[in-house]
Protein backbone atom coordinates (compact mmCIF):
# COMPACT_ATOMS: atom_id res chain seq x y z
CA UNK A 1 0.00 0.00 0.00
CA UNK A 2 1.17 3.54 -0.72
CA UNK A 3 1.47 6.41 1.69
CA UNK A 4 4.00 7.24 4.35
CA UNK A 5 4.13 5.27 7.59
CA UNK A 6 4.23 7.06 10.89
CA UNK A 7 7.55 6.44 12.70
CA UNK A 8 7.49 4.96 16.17
CA UNK A 9 7.71 7.71 18.75
CA UNK A 10 8.14 7.70 22.49
CA UNK A 11 5.18 9.45 24.05
CA UNK A 12 4.52 10.41 27.63
CA UNK A 13 2.06 8.17 29.43
CA UNK A 14 -1.42 9.65 29.33
CA UNK A 15 -3.10 9.76 32.73
CA UNK A 16 -6.56 8.16 33.14
CA UNK A 17 -8.20 11.52 33.84
CA UNK A 18 -6.81 12.79 30.54
CA UNK A 19 -8.59 10.20 28.40
CA UNK A 20 -11.39 11.62 26.29
CA UNK A 21 -14.98 10.51 26.88
CA UNK A 22 -16.37 7.84 24.54
CA UNK A 23 -18.11 9.33 21.53
CA UNK A 24 -21.93 9.27 21.73
CA UNK A 25 -23.89 6.79 19.65
CA UNK A 26 -24.88 8.22 16.26
CA UNK A 27 -28.53 7.51 16.96
CA UNK A 28 -28.44 8.97 20.47
CA UNK A 29 -28.81 5.62 22.27
CA UNK A 30 -27.62 5.85 25.86
CA UNK A 31 -25.57 3.11 27.46
CA UNK A 32 -27.47 1.00 30.03
CA UNK A 33 -26.40 1.38 33.64
CA UNK A 34 -25.06 -2.12 34.20
CA UNK A 35 -23.75 -2.96 37.67
CA UNK A 36 -19.99 -2.59 37.47
CA UNK A 37 -19.26 -6.10 38.73
CA UNK A 38 -21.74 -7.65 36.27
CA UNK A 39 -20.13 -6.35 33.06
CA UNK A 40 -18.04 -8.92 31.16
CA UNK A 41 -14.36 -8.17 31.53
CA UNK A 42 -13.36 -9.67 28.16
CA UNK A 43 -15.54 -9.63 25.02
CA UNK A 44 -14.55 -11.57 21.88
CA UNK A 45 -15.91 -10.48 18.48
CA UNK A 46 -16.25 -12.61 15.36
CA UNK A 47 -17.05 -9.89 12.83
CA UNK A 48 -18.91 -12.00 10.27
CA UNK A 49 -21.17 -11.04 7.37
CA UNK A 50 -19.20 -8.39 5.49
CA UNK A 51 -19.33 -10.32 2.21
CA UNK A 52 -23.05 -11.06 2.45
CA UNK A 53 -23.79 -7.45 3.34
CA UNK A 54 -21.96 -6.31 0.20
CA UNK A 55 -23.60 -8.96 -2.01
CA UNK A 56 -27.09 -7.91 -0.88
CA UNK A 57 -26.28 -4.42 -2.13
CA UNK A 58 -24.61 -5.45 -5.37
CA UNK A 59 -21.22 -4.31 -4.10
CA UNK A 60 -17.78 -5.90 -4.08
CA UNK A 61 -16.85 -8.02 -1.03
CA UNK A 62 -14.17 -5.48 -0.19
CA UNK A 63 -16.86 -2.81 0.23
CA UNK A 64 -18.30 -4.91 3.04
CA UNK A 65 -14.96 -4.97 4.84
CA UNK A 66 -14.69 -1.19 4.48
CA UNK A 67 -18.18 -0.69 5.90
CA UNK A 68 -17.37 -2.98 8.83
CA UNK A 69 -14.56 -0.76 10.12
CA UNK A 70 -16.92 1.78 11.67
CA UNK A 71 -18.85 -1.07 13.33
CA UNK A 72 -15.77 -2.27 15.19
CA UNK A 73 -14.80 1.13 16.49
CA UNK A 74 -18.36 2.01 17.49
CA UNK A 75 -18.40 -1.21 19.53
CA UNK A 76 -15.08 -0.21 21.13
CA UNK A 77 -16.57 3.18 22.08
CA UNK A 78 -19.59 1.39 23.59
CA UNK A 79 -17.38 -1.08 25.43
CA UNK A 80 -15.51 1.83 27.00
CA UNK A 81 -18.84 3.36 28.03
CA UNK A 82 -19.98 0.34 30.05
CA UNK A 83 -16.63 -0.68 31.50
CA UNK A 84 -15.53 -3.65 29.38
CA UNK A 85 -11.78 -3.98 29.88
CA UNK A 86 -10.75 -6.21 26.95
CA UNK A 87 -12.08 -6.57 23.39
CA UNK A 88 -10.59 -9.16 21.02
CA UNK A 89 -11.46 -8.65 17.34
CA UNK A 90 -11.03 -11.45 14.77
CA UNK A 91 -9.65 -9.36 11.91
CA UNK A 92 -7.87 -12.01 9.79
CA UNK A 93 -7.69 -15.73 10.52
CA UNK A 94 -5.05 -18.28 9.57
CA UNK A 95 -7.74 -19.81 7.31
CA UNK A 96 -8.35 -16.53 5.47
CA UNK A 97 -5.26 -17.18 3.33
CA UNK A 98 -7.52 -19.51 1.31
CA UNK A 99 -9.38 -16.49 -0.07
CA UNK A 100 -8.62 -14.96 -3.45
CA UNK A 101 -5.26 -13.18 -3.85
CA UNK A 102 -7.14 -9.95 -4.62
CA UNK A 103 -9.14 -10.08 -1.37
CA UNK A 104 -6.04 -11.00 0.65
CA UNK A 105 -4.14 -8.04 -0.77
CA UNK A 106 -7.05 -5.78 0.07
CA UNK A 107 -7.34 -7.10 3.64
CA UNK A 108 -3.63 -6.73 4.31
CA UNK A 109 -3.63 -3.15 3.09
CA UNK A 110 -6.93 -2.44 4.82
CA UNK A 111 -5.60 -3.62 8.17
CA UNK A 112 -2.56 -1.37 7.77
CA UNK A 113 -4.64 1.67 6.92
CA UNK A 114 -7.26 0.99 9.63
CA UNK A 115 -4.66 0.81 12.39
CA UNK A 116 -2.88 3.87 11.02
CA UNK A 117 -6.11 5.83 10.66
CA UNK A 118 -7.55 4.96 14.08
CA UNK A 119 -4.49 5.13 16.31
CA UNK A 120 -4.96 8.77 17.36
CA UNK A 121 -8.57 8.39 18.50
CA UNK A 122 -7.86 5.07 20.23
CA UNK A 123 -4.91 6.57 22.08
CA UNK A 124 -7.01 9.55 23.17
CA UNK A 125 -9.73 7.17 24.41
CA UNK A 126 -7.17 5.32 26.53
CA UNK A 127 -7.18 2.12 24.47
CA UNK A 128 -4.13 -0.14 24.56
CA UNK A 129 -3.60 -1.94 21.24
CA UNK A 130 -2.26 -5.49 21.25
CA UNK A 131 -1.63 -7.96 18.42
CA UNK A 132 -2.38 -11.68 18.55
CA UNK A 133 -1.28 -13.87 15.66
CA UNK A 134 1.55 -15.51 13.77
CA UNK A 135 4.38 -13.65 12.04
CA UNK A 136 4.97 -16.11 9.16
CA UNK A 137 3.13 -15.07 5.95
CA UNK A 138 1.85 -11.83 7.49
CA UNK A 139 3.02 -8.76 5.59
CA UNK A 140 5.93 -7.01 7.30
CA UNK A 141 4.16 -3.68 6.80
CA UNK A 142 1.18 -4.97 8.82
CA UNK A 143 3.47 -6.17 11.60
CA UNK A 144 5.25 -2.80 11.57
CA UNK A 145 1.99 -0.86 11.96
CA UNK A 146 0.85 -3.14 14.77
CA UNK A 147 4.16 -2.75 16.59
CA UNK A 148 3.96 1.04 16.29
CA UNK A 149 0.43 0.96 17.73
CA UNK A 150 1.47 -1.36 20.56
CA UNK A 151 4.40 0.85 21.52
CA UNK A 152 2.46 4.09 21.37
CA UNK A 153 -0.48 2.84 23.46
CA UNK A 154 1.31 0.47 25.85
CA UNK A 155 0.59 2.63 28.92
CA UNK A 156 -3.14 3.12 28.28
CA UNK A 157 -5.38 1.51 30.89
CA UNK A 158 -9.03 2.11 30.03
CA UNK A 159 -9.46 -0.80 27.59
CA UNK A 160 -7.27 -3.26 25.70
CA UNK A 161 -8.13 -3.93 22.05
CA UNK A 162 -6.51 -7.13 20.76
CA UNK A 163 -6.33 -7.13 16.97
CA UNK A 164 -6.21 -10.81 16.00
CA UNK A 165 -4.51 -10.83 12.61
CA UNK A 166 -3.16 -14.05 11.07
CA UNK A 167 -4.62 -15.70 14.16
CA UNK A 168 -6.09 -19.15 14.75
CA UNK A 169 -7.00 -20.78 18.03
CA UNK A 170 -5.46 -24.13 17.12
CA UNK A 171 -2.34 -22.43 15.78
CA UNK A 172 -1.95 -20.51 19.03
CA UNK A 173 -2.23 -23.73 21.06
CA UNK A 174 0.26 -25.54 18.81
CA UNK A 175 2.71 -22.64 19.06
CA UNK A 176 2.35 -22.60 22.85
CA UNK A 177 2.88 -26.36 23.04
CA UNK A 178 5.96 -26.08 20.82
CA UNK A 179 7.47 -23.33 22.97
CA UNK A 180 6.73 -25.27 26.15
CA UNK A 181 8.28 -28.44 24.71
CA UNK A 182 11.39 -26.45 23.85
CA UNK A 183 11.53 -25.16 27.43
CA UNK A 184 11.32 -28.75 28.71
CA UNK A 185 14.04 -29.89 26.29
CA UNK A 186 16.35 -27.11 27.50
CA UNK A 187 15.69 -27.99 31.13
CA UNK A 188 13.91 -24.73 31.95
CA UNK A 189 10.63 -26.49 32.78
CA UNK A 190 10.05 -29.77 34.62
CA UNK A 191 7.27 -31.76 32.89
CA UNK A 192 5.78 -32.52 36.31
CA UNK A 193 5.17 -28.80 36.79
CA UNK A 194 3.03 -28.40 33.68
CA UNK A 195 -0.55 -27.46 34.46
CA UNK A 196 -3.20 -25.25 32.83
CA UNK A 197 -1.79 -22.09 34.38
CA UNK A 198 1.73 -22.77 33.14
CA UNK A 199 0.52 -23.74 29.68
CA UNK A 200 -1.59 -20.56 29.42
CA UNK A 201 1.52 -18.48 30.13
CA UNK A 202 2.82 -19.54 26.69
CA UNK A 203 -0.23 -18.20 24.79
CA UNK A 204 -0.07 -15.02 22.70
CA UNK A 205 -1.38 -12.68 25.42
CA UNK A 206 -1.04 -14.53 28.74
CA UNK A 207 -1.96 -11.46 30.78
CA UNK A 208 -5.41 -11.18 29.20
CA UNK A 209 -8.21 -12.86 31.16
CA UNK A 210 -10.37 -15.61 29.69
CA UNK A 211 -13.25 -14.56 27.46
CA UNK A 212 -16.49 -13.87 29.34
CA UNK A 213 -18.73 -12.99 26.39
CA UNK A 214 -18.24 -14.36 22.87
CA UNK A 215 -20.24 -12.54 20.17
CA UNK A 216 -20.63 -13.55 16.55
CA UNK A 217 -22.62 -11.55 14.02
CA UNK A 218 -24.42 -12.71 10.84
CA UNK A 219 -26.41 -15.59 12.33
CA UNK A 220 -23.72 -18.25 12.04
CA UNK A 221 -23.38 -20.29 15.22
CA UNK A 222 -19.81 -21.51 15.48
CA UNK A 223 -16.55 -20.24 16.99
CA UNK A 224 -14.49 -20.63 13.78
CA UNK A 225 -11.26 -21.40 15.61
CA UNK A 226 -11.25 -18.14 17.60
CA UNK A 227 -9.73 -18.00 21.10
CA UNK A 228 -10.43 -21.70 21.72
CA UNK A 229 -8.47 -21.95 24.97
CA UNK A 230 -9.65 -18.63 26.35
CA UNK A 231 -13.34 -19.27 25.55
CA UNK A 232 -13.71 -22.53 27.47
CA UNK A 233 -16.41 -21.02 29.70
CA UNK A 234 -17.47 -18.02 27.62
CA UNK A 235 -21.14 -17.17 27.26
CA UNK A 236 -22.08 -17.27 23.57
CA UNK A 237 -24.30 -14.76 21.78
CA UNK A 238 -25.06 -15.26 18.08
CA UNK A 239 -26.65 -12.20 16.49
CA UNK A 240 -28.41 -12.35 13.09
CA UNK A 241 -27.22 -8.84 12.16
CA UNK A 242 -24.52 -8.68 9.47
CA UNK A 243 -21.35 -7.05 10.78
CA UNK A 244 -21.53 -3.71 8.87
CA UNK A 245 -24.97 -3.15 10.49
CA UNK A 246 -23.67 -4.05 13.96
CA UNK A 247 -22.96 -1.30 16.49
CA UNK A 248 -22.75 -0.71 20.22
CA UNK A 249 -26.51 -1.19 20.67
CA UNK A 250 -26.04 -4.84 19.72
CA UNK A 251 -23.17 -5.07 22.19
CA UNK A 252 -25.45 -3.69 24.89
CA UNK A 253 -28.13 -6.30 24.09
CA UNK A 254 -25.53 -9.06 24.23
CA UNK A 255 -24.31 -7.81 27.60
CA UNK A 256 -27.92 -7.70 28.85
CA UNK A 257 -28.21 -11.39 27.91
CA UNK A 258 -24.87 -12.12 29.58
CA UNK A 259 -25.88 -10.40 32.81
CA UNK A 260 -29.07 -12.48 33.00
CA UNK A 261 -27.24 -15.83 32.81
CA UNK A 262 -26.06 -18.03 35.68
CA UNK A 263 -22.38 -18.82 35.14
CA UNK A 264 -21.50 -21.98 37.09
CA UNK A 265 -18.24 -23.10 35.43
CA UNK A 266 -19.32 -26.73 35.56
CA UNK A 267 -20.65 -26.53 39.13
CA UNK A 268 -24.09 -27.50 40.35
CA UNK A 269 -27.03 -25.18 40.73
CA UNK A 270 -26.87 -23.24 43.99
CA UNK A 271 -29.00 -24.58 46.83
CA UNK A 272 -32.41 -22.98 46.96
CA UNK A 273 -33.24 -21.67 50.40
CA UNK A 274 -36.89 -21.12 51.18
CA UNK A 275 -37.80 -17.53 51.86
CA UNK A 276 -40.80 -18.52 54.00
CA UNK A 277 -40.48 -17.48 57.64
CA UNK A 278 -39.89 -20.20 60.20
CA UNK A 279 -42.79 -20.88 62.58
CA UNK A 280 -42.33 -19.42 66.00
CA UNK A 281 -41.37 -21.87 68.73
CA UNK A 282 -43.46 -21.84 71.86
Amino acid sequence: MGGSRRPAQATAARQPHEYRDPKPHAGGVQAPAFPKDAVPKHVALVMDGNGRWAKERGLARTDGHTAGESSLFDVVEGAAQIGVQYVSAYAFSTENWKRSPEEIRFLMGFNIETIHRRIDEMDELGVRIRWCGRRPRLWKSVIRELEIAEERTKNNTRLTLAMCINYGGRAEIVDAATALAEAVREGRVDPKDIDEELFASYLDEPDMPDVDLFIRSSGEQRTSNFLLWQSAYAEMVFDDVLWPDFDRTHLFKAVESYVSRDRRYGGALPNVVSAAPRPETP
